[in-house]
């Protein structure tokens, strides 16, 4: 979900917003918005880098919040029976059990990396799709770090590639724990079946050299 209207109207001509909109953005955000957005105070407002510091301020305000947590799962999504929610609904608590530096998430439609963002997890998500459509839809997701790569073709290409991945956007290092989620068979939509937590040695990418 995306809050865009007129979030910050004030700072288009003031420096510095109104307590109200500060409530409305803060109230985005307790209640589970995956992004808040700017539009005039950015595009054309005398004072878009103050807009934009403000917004951030206030999101990572919020979220720093000890009763975040709870505000934003007070009413829970009821999980379906499948394999793919079970998986993304355990995932939150296993990066923190093994404290995980990041999730690396393999989704051709995007689903599971929506998944796994509802549950806000304590790490960051890089979400990784052959498709550009759901890789830009994905940047949109709390969390997310999209990347538009080729896909994977078996278990050890995957976790190759989410090892390199995650080293090469500076989300992990040697000898950090990342879990990875993807599909068996590879390149299927809504397959989300394997969940993996590996350990990082820290030269991966020394030791590959196809592009990817």
């Amino acid at each position: 979900m995306v809050v865009a209207t007129q979030m910050l109207e004030s700072m288009i001509t003031s420096p510095t917003p109104t307590r109200a909109e500060v409530s409305d953005v803060a109230t985005a955000i307790y209640d589970g918005a995956d992004a808040v957005m700017l539009s005039a105070e950015s595009a054309a407002g005398k004072y878009p880098i103050e807009a934009v510091t403000m917004m951030d301020r206030i999101a990572n305000s919020v979220e720093r919040d000890p009763v975040y947590s709870s505000r934003i799962h007070f009413t829970e999504t009821q999980m379906e029976p499948t394999i793919a929610d079970a998986l993304s609904g355990s995932s939150r608590q296993i990066a923190g059990t093994v404290n995980a530096k990041t999730m690396v998430v393999f989704s051709k439609s995007g689903s599971t990396a929506r998944r796994i963002a509802r549950e806000r997890p304590p790490v960051p998500i890089l979400a990784m799709s052959p498709s550009q459509t759901t890789s830009r839809r994905m940047g949109l997701y709390w969390g997310v770090h999209s990347v538009h790569s080729k896909d994977v073709s078996s278990f050890e290409e995957m976790v190759g590639k989410a090892k390199r991945m995650a080293l090469r956007h500076h989300l992990a290092e040697g000898g950090d724990r990342v879990v990875i989620m993807a599909g068996i068979p590879f390149g299927t939509a809504g397959s989300t079946n394997v969940l993996h937590v590996v350990r990082l040695v820290g030269d991966e990418l020394e030791r590959h050299t196809t592009p990817e």
